[in-house]
């Protein structure tokens, strides 16, 4: 660390320069961005997956690029019916490779008209406008093109101005946090510092969203989370920066001193945050892989230029910025007095009562999390979508007309196995069966057949049979009919061997979902788990010090799992605008633990790192745990406040899901800064002692950096050796 900083002191300006070369390109292509990011959900390895392969290679379409035109016309379909058609037919010309599968009355003033294609989604979203266009009006009749490409199209701008209600929201709540924790003009430099990094690391995602697929959630994540994690790392290191120049460092031996100790945390905490998030890669969805890929450059982009470019910065600007006052002298000197102020009261009487602070906050993070017993998952809906979309009004439409499964049907895929198959009369008795046993289900709205659909493919191999759900694909009974399909009415149906049978579309495709993600799931906490335990362990230097933080991290999230539950399930939450739903989106809990536990440790390695810099300075443990939490206990706050404002932007947003997501995020944030690091990690580590600092040489040689024996206590006073290097 000490090399890297000088480094830089020495190359300020090249290094400077790099960095407004990196944000000016990044800035570009992150312009271009949203265009390539979509809600489809790829499940390798399923019925869904091969059902949706099977259409895609012989029918020439896929779910995600199909439209539907929805015409409702003054009670007589049948007029309709050649307008209908004509203008279907010019929006399917408007769609490379599209094709126009089916046109029909479903009621006496409803005619639909469906229209596929094997486009990618970003694709043939992104052809939503010109197929309206094309359609045109029709006299006496509304017109409306849906479908969830044409939702998807529609839901762009809503996700933009979800993201600017967010940015109003957070910035101004961070910008006066980091007034009146600097109290100077220094609070410049976090946000010089957000400006870099969060355009550029949304121009390093562009790059992978041109090679895989990546959701059209992760701009908003990237943002409001970049923001939070940026503006946390350059705070610590100002903040440390401006502790050494008040002790009368020099300015570049105080920069060397601040990223021996905050960068060196920073580091250590960025790592954690990656961690986590960098293990969703391994998960076999791509969309939750795609949350990755921003989880782990977000921290990776942050520390770079924590370590780089904060200190080139510093060097030049830091000490006139300082001191230009925004607040009254007198306050900044009683925030600086560590022996009178509220953090000093707090820590003495943590240490007076540590087994009733402990006891009671626990008791208190264990009946949040008893909710999570009724904790439901889904695969999402069209339910948590804003209704005054044109794709919604259209889909609403023809909900009540078809069934709300109707721009998400189940598809159901046989392969007969030999070309020609498909004319076996055994084929045809149990096509006949299969649709008998469909319309005798209460779930089954319609059943797309026959000369209203591409039924068989040229070869003759292939037959594809749609099935409209009564409710949205993601509701529960949507999810149970896909039990009752796969395990009795497919094989009821009896189909002659080798003919094998697919189901997947919408509810299959979501039941496939939520297993597939959660088979993983276990493994992926149980990675993380162990990761971050051998990472804080070499942090630390302790053994027990990484326990108590996986626990006390397993507590705060659980307590976010069961606050999902009473806000969301039981509508705690509808008074402040949040959407009541039975369900918490399946990705949801997912993400929650993996951005939880890499930013619940960035608090704790903020604080136990002080006190571990106190510990070899010859302090007491008692000593050490009030030091560390009197010099950091306001930094670690005011940080988690402005993390818990970012995420708030998600919350006043109009999806559904990026609401749950948001809310799980401010919720455990706001819990961790308060229950946990200002109160349980102080009171714990008083009733642990000594034991706090013990590592055994076995594993210390295994993370390479020095025992430290039970009952051994030598002072350390240069910054390396407190570095724990």
């Amino acid at each position: 660390m000490e090399s890297i900083t000088r480094f830089v002191l020495r190359r300020r300006w090249p290094v400077l320069t790099a960095w407004v070369t990196v944000f000016v390109v990044c800035g570009f292509a992150s312009t271009q961005l949203a265009d390539l990011l979509t809600n489809r959900f790829t499940l390798p390895g399923t019925d869904t997956h091969r059902a949706e392969l099977i259409l895609e290679e012989h029918f020439g379409q896929r779910s995600t690029g199909a439209f539907t035109i929805v015409v409702e016309g003054d009670g007589n379909a049948n007029a309709l019916l050649p307008q209908a058609r004509a203008a279907a037919k010019r929006a399917a010309a408007e769609l490379r490779t599209g094709k126009l599968v089916s046109v029909g009355p479903v009621t006496d003033d409803v005619v639909v008209a469906q229209i596929v294609s094997n486009l990618e989604p970003a694709d043939s979203k992104g052809r939503t406008g010109a197929m309206r266009e094309a359609v045109g009006a029709i006299p006496g009749a509304e017109v409306y093109v849906t479908g969830q490409a044409a939702i998807e199209h529609d839901l762009d701008p809503v996700f933009a101005e979800d993201l600017a209600k967010g940015e109003l929201i957070a910035v101004p709540i961070a910008l006066l946090i980091l007034i009146f924790t600097f109290g100077t003009l220094a609070f410049l430099l976090p946000f010089a510092f957000t400006i870099v990094t969060i355009p550029t690391t949304l121009g390093i995602i562009w790059v992978f969203a041109n090679f895989m697929e990546l959701t059209t959630y992760l701009t908003n994540l990237v943002t409001l989370i970049g923001l939070g994690i940026a503006i946390d790392y350059s705070l610590l290191i100002v903040y440390r920066y401006r502790e050494e120049l008040r002790r009368g460092s020099p300015r570049d031996e105080a920069l060397v001193t601040t990223m021996l100790t905050a960068g060196r945390a920073v580091v250590f905490s960025g790592t954690a945050v990656a961690l986590g998030l960098a293990l969703l890669l391994f998960m076999p969805l791509p969309f939750i892989r795609g949350f990755g890929v921003g989880g782990l450059i977000i921290p990776a982009v942050s520390v770079l230029a924590a370590v780089t470019f904060l200190p080139a910065v510093l060097s030049l600007v830091g000490r006139p910025l300082d001191r230009v006052r925004l607040l009254p002298r007198s306050w900044l000197e009683h925030r600086a007095d560590h022996e009178h102020g509220f953090w000093a009261v707090l820590s003495r009487f943590i240490m007076r009562y540590p087994k009733t602070v402990a006891g009671t906050t626990s008791a208190l993070l264990i009946l949040l999390t008893l909710p999570v017993l009724a904790l439901e998952l889904g695969p999402g809906s069209n339910e948590g979508i804003p209704r005054d979309l044109e794709a919604m009004q259209g889909l609403d439409l023809l909900s009540e007309a078809v069934g709300a499964g109707a721009t998400a049907p189940s598809a159901i895929v046989v392969d007969t196995g030999s070309a020609g198959g498909a004319g076996d009369p055994a084929i045809a008795r149990a096509l006949t069966e299969l649709s008998r046993l469909l319309e005798g289900d209460p779930e089954v709205a319609a059943i797309q057949f026959g000369r209203t659909a591409q039924h068989v493919d040229p070869a003759g191999r292939y037959l594809n049979v749609g099935v409209i759900g009564e409710r949205d694909y993601g509701d529960p009974a949507s999810l149970e009919f896909v039990d009752r399909l796969r395990g009795e009415i497919i094989p009821a149906a009896g189909f002659p061997a080798p003919a094998v049978v697919y189901a997947g579309g919408g509810p299959p495709g979501g039941k496939d979902f939520i297993d597939l993600t959660y088979s993983w799931f276990p493994w992926l906490v149980l990675a993380v788990l162990i990761a971050t335990f051998f990472l804080l362990m070499r942090a630390f230097r302790s053994i027990v010090l990484p326990l108590k933080a996986i626990i006390l991290n397993l507590l705060s999230i659980g307590a976010a799992y069961g606050l999902l539950v009473i806000v969301f399930k039981w509508g705690a939450g509808e008074w402040i605008g949040l959407i009541a739903f039975d369900q918490i989106e399946a990705w949801v809990p997912v993400m929650l633990f993996a951005m939880l536990f890499g930013l619940s440790m960035d608090y704790e390695v903020f604080l136990v790192s002080r006190m571990r810099e106190e510990w070899d300075k010859g302090a007491t443990n008692e000593e050490a745990v009030v030091l560390g939490l009197t010099k950091t206990g306001r930094l670690v706050t005011a940080a988690g406040l402005i993390m818990f404002a970012a995420f708030m932007g998600l919350i006043a947003g109009s999806i559904v899901g990026l609401q749950q997501f948001g809310f799980g995020l401010a919720a455990a944030i706001l819990i961790d800064v308060t229950i946990v690091r200002a109160l349980l990690v102080p009171s714990a580590m008083k009733l642990f002692g000594k034991w706090n600092w013990w590592l055994p040489d076995g594993l210390a040689r295994v993370v390479r950096v020095e025992p430290s024996p039970l009952g051994e206590h030598r002072a350390r006073n240069t910054p390396a050796a407190a570095s724990g290097d």
